[in-house]
């Protein structure tokens, strides 16, 4: 597959942003005194990429989470500049890609807010055509609606876009809005995981995304 890519979609979180242990530290510290005892990462990790809501009403066993949610957004925001960074080769990558004319959108399930709030602080929000957030949509992932209005936003034709990813939800929609969909292997549920939900290809490393495109590694002098 090389060159006939036009459209490139990230997730945010834990696919190109690094916010892994902030979230992880979010839910824990919001959390306290409602989970039981031992509550901790290996319980997080499973459902990290669905909506906030969800998850809250599933660790906490409540219906109602709206102080949940108020605490986690709080401690996130707190934290945020603390725990945030890019993966490896992210900003060159989407760089160079936007500079050859590919389009770049972020389709995640954060909030308007925080997702323009990392990609402005790690320095990506100027390569960015396109924007979806939880905020947008009235069905999040893994459900079509998100790639496809990004798709739609950018005028894209779905069958040469790739939808890249960390978790089992992106992988859902990007098939179900018929992109193709791209797994990272630095994602904390594990390949294996992406692979098993229709993965098409699994990147090891930002740079391997050039192929898609047509564009060779950089190499150093």
């Amino acid at each position: 597959m090389t060159g006939n890519i036009k459209t490139m979609l990230f997730d945010l979180d834990g696919t190109i942003l690094d916010t892994n242990e902030l979230i992880i530290r979010s839910f824990i510290d919001s959390l306290q005194g409602v989970t039981p005892e031992g509550f901790g990462r290996e319980h997080i990790i499973p459902s990290m990429g669905e909506p906030l809501t969800d998850q809250m009403k599933r660790f906490s066993g409540l219906e109602d989470v709206t102080h949940l949610v108020a605490a986690y957004r709080e401690i996130n925001l707190r934290l945020h500049d603390e725990y945030v960074k890019a993966f490896d080769h992210v900003n060159d990558v989407i760089a160079r890609m936007h500079g050859e004319g590919i389009q770049i959108g972020i389709v995640t399930t954060k909030m308007r807010l925080t997702t323009e709030r990392g990609l402005k602080y790690v320095g990506l929000y100027d390569y960015v055509d396109a924007i979806v957030t939880i905020d947008d949509v009235v069905n999040p992932k893994p459900h079509a609606e998100p790639v496809s209005k990004a798709i739609g936003l950018l005028g894209a034709d779905p069958a040469s876009t790739i939808m890249v990813g960390d978790s089992v939800v992106d992988i859902e929609s990007a098939l179900a809005a018929g992109a193709i969909a791209v797994g990272v292997a630095w994602s904390l549920k594990g390949e294996k995981k992406l692979k098993d939900a229709g993965a098409h290809h699994v990147i090891h490393d930002m740079r391997d995304l050039y192929s898609f495109v047509g564009l060779e590694r950089e190499t150093l002098a």
